[in-house]
């Protein structure tokens, strides 16, 4: 056995010996909802980082105009600008987040259908369970070919007649701008109806076609359309019953086009002057009669009580020869009953295709019109003053998205003290 001799403790200094640390106690008055950072340990492992949250989508204040959304959010509203319906009877919208449902309620006489469009929002996706018949159209669209005339002046009322496309026929058509882009072959005719070229139109590729529908396949377009898969938007603006009605369908054409914020603004304009001028003949001490219209083969279409013809006479302060009649459209009566009726009428507006252009050339198409008192007393008008070098009449064009200038001109036959400052924009009063 090996012994080994333990060495002798170095001895230590005499110093004194330390005091015994206290013990320290650590008595919470309530559970504590963290320890102090000098009594926590040092982490063997970084901890978990908090994800940081996805900032909020930008809010949208305008619609978008010229493209697609990049970020959908189902919280986001895309059409902050929006449109209200006061006038046009046969259209309705109703907004949703990324979507607009509008509903043409009738889109001709004796019309057994409703049309149906569910205009998204590009960017975002279409809409589940939507009702059986339903369009599905992206939007802003950017091409358009429009097959009329009063389309084209409600695309000018919102500034959009650079995204036309193609017109049904260039005879007609009096807007300056369009006419300047047909001199610079930027825009094609495809005609149509049965008989629109569907070759050039599917060449053209548009994101949508406006036309409108009669319910007759002899005439109608939108049927040949669809069987092609083009877009159609059934433009039933004419069935509208009184002027700012039919004015309001720019509102219809500005919900393709997300511009609801200019269709808004331009309508209020065109409300507000045509409200105003039909308040002020309401001032007027008397209401002059006024016959309209010129017969056919003897057949003579009078305004009905109720139709939009018969709403600017009243409104301009004129009284109608048959304000009990409760038609919307034509009452056909023969030249004997118009005479016996309206033989004294004070004023006669002719509303006729041809432009005579005197009293003489007036009496030539029938020298019986020579019994009625305004021919006698040189008070016929005709709506002809401004009409094209191809017999397009700019009343049916601008008149239709612009009836105060309309209004105006009557205001001013009848009224001619409460219109002073007014210039004759349509009408035209025939020579002696």
């Amino acid at each position: 056995m090996l012994l080994v001799a333990c060495a002798a403790p170095t001895p230590q200094p005499n110093t004194p010996k330390p005091a015994a640390s206290p013990t320290i106690t650590i008595v919470p008055s309530a559970a504590p909802t963290s320890l102090p950072t000098a009594l926590l340990a040092t982490p063997t492992v970084a901890p978990t980082s908090v994800p940081t949250p996805k900032p909020a989508p930008p809010k949208i204040t305008s619609n978008l105009t010229d493209g697609c959304a990049t970020a959908y959010d189902e919280n986001t509203d895309y059409f902050p600008e929006k449109v209200q319906i006061a006038y046009a009877a046969n259209l309705k919208v109703e907004y949703f987040k990324n979507y607009k449902l509008v509903t043409i309620s009738n889109p001709w006489r004796g019309a057994k259908e409703q049309f149906g469009y569910a205009l998204v929002q590009c960017g975002t996706p279409a809409p589940k369970g939507l009702p059986a018949g339903i369009s599905v159209i992206e939007v802003p669209i950017k091409r358009i070919i429009a097959t009329s005339t009063t389309e084209v002046a409600a695309l000018d009322r919102i500034g959009a007649t650079d995204k036309i496309v193609a017109l049904d026929s260039f005879t007609y058509v009096s807007n300056a701008k369009v006419r300047d882009m047909i001199k610079a072959d930027k825009l094609k005719e495809v005609g149509a109806g049965p008989k629109i070229n569907l070759e050039q139109v599917l060449t053209l590729k548009p994101d949508i076609v406006f036309a409108a529908g009669l319910g007759n396949p002899e005439y109608d377009t939108h049927p040949k359309l669809a069987e092609a898969k083009v877009n159609v938007g059934i433009d039933a603006s004419y069935m509208e019953q009184s002027p700012l009605g039919r004015a309001e369908w720019s509102k219809y054409l500005a919900l393709f086009l997300n511009l609801e914020g200019q269709a808004t603004t331009a309508f209020n304009e065109v409300q507000g002057k045509y409200n105003a001028t039909a308040n002020k003949m309401k001032t007027a001490s008397k209401r002059p009669t006024s016959l309209n219209g010129i017969p056919f083969k003897d057949i003579w279409s009078i305004s009905g009580g109720q139709s939009y013809a018969a709403k600017f006479v009243i409104d301009a302060g004129g009284q109608h020869f048959w304000p009990d009649d409760t038609s919307t459209g034509s009452i056909p009566l023969k030249f004997e009953q118009v005479l016996v009726k309206a033989a004294k009428a004070d004023y006669w507006l002719l509303n006729a295709f041809d432009k005579p252009a005197d009293m003489k050339a007036l009496f030539k198409i029938d020298p019986r019109f020579s019994n009625f008192a305004p021919a006698k007393t040189g008070n016929v008008w005709n709506f002809d003053k401004r009409v094209n070098e191809n017999g397009g009449n700019d009343y049916y064009e601008t008149g239709s998205a612009n009836p105060h200038l309309i209004l105006a001109d009557l205001a001013k036959i009848f009224h001619p003290d409460l219109m002073k400052d007014h210039e004759f924009v349509f009408y035209r009063q025939l020579a002696k």
